[in-house]
């Protein structure tokens, strides 16, 4: 069933509070998309905590950031470049979601792509992780330094910055997030009990048939 604008507009809210309760995001970091159509984009406005929005906060641009509408002083984060980008490069794609999860920016910070496969879950659902270079936020610097990973891959790392995932839709986008974050995590961990015990070739060629199966 496809949800009203309305219905969306509060769905961005509740992915807000999510991301800010689990700590993805601080004060007024992270940034939420949903495409409605082709021309138009429900989009969180900047200087706005993504913890404590309401729908009127939410506003609506077209596919090159032009504003069609906003509520008072709202306007659309200068990050929404880079979900301009990945709708350019990906029709499939309806939702895009940023934040700084603490655990999955470390690794940023590092330069540590999230690659290894440590865990089914991750292989099938998530896949390879890799790092764009560091790009100076808010600049036409970060959809360009993005570009090259969007047809191969679901999220990935920003250089001393966040992370990026999206989906088929916002709660698909959120859970490759929060799995992203878990990820991360996880072989943080790993890392501290002496390193990860990786899957072999013979194990991630059936973990990929499963992953054809399911059309992922």
């Amino acid at each position: 069933m496809k949800l009203r604008e309305e219905e969306i507009k509060e769905q961005i809210c509740d992915i807000g509070r999510r991301m800010y309760q689990r700590n993805m995001v601080a004060a007024n970091d992270g940034n939420i998309s949903v495409r409605l159509g082709e021309h138009e984009i429900l989009c969180t406005p900047t200087g706005v905590s993504k913890g404590f929005m309401t729908p009127e906060y939410i506003c609506k641009i077209d596919e090159t950031g032009k504003i069609l509408e906003a509520n008072g002083n709202f306007r659309p984060s200068s990050e929404t470049k880079m979900h301009l980008k990945v709708y350019e490069r990906r029709p499939d794609v309806k939702a895009v979601v940023h934040a700084h999860p603490m655990f999955a920016t470390a690794f940023a910070i590092c330069g540590i792509e999230l690659t290894a496969p440590i865990m089914p879950e991750a292989v099938v659902n998530l896949g390879p992780v890799p790092i764009a270079p560091y790009a100076t936020p808010s600049t036409e610097e970060v959809p360009n330094s993005i570009e090259g990973f969007l047809a191969d891959h679901q999220a990935i790392l920003l250089a001393n910055h966040g992370a990026l995932a999206w989906g088929k839709d916002l709660m698909t986008a959120y859970y490759k997030l929060e799995s992203l974050e878990f990820y991360a995590e996880l072989l943080y961990r790993t890392c501290q009990l002496g390193g990860a015990r990786e899957l072999n070739q013979e194990q991630l060629e059936k973990l990929y048939e499963v992953k054809r199966k399911l059309g992922l």
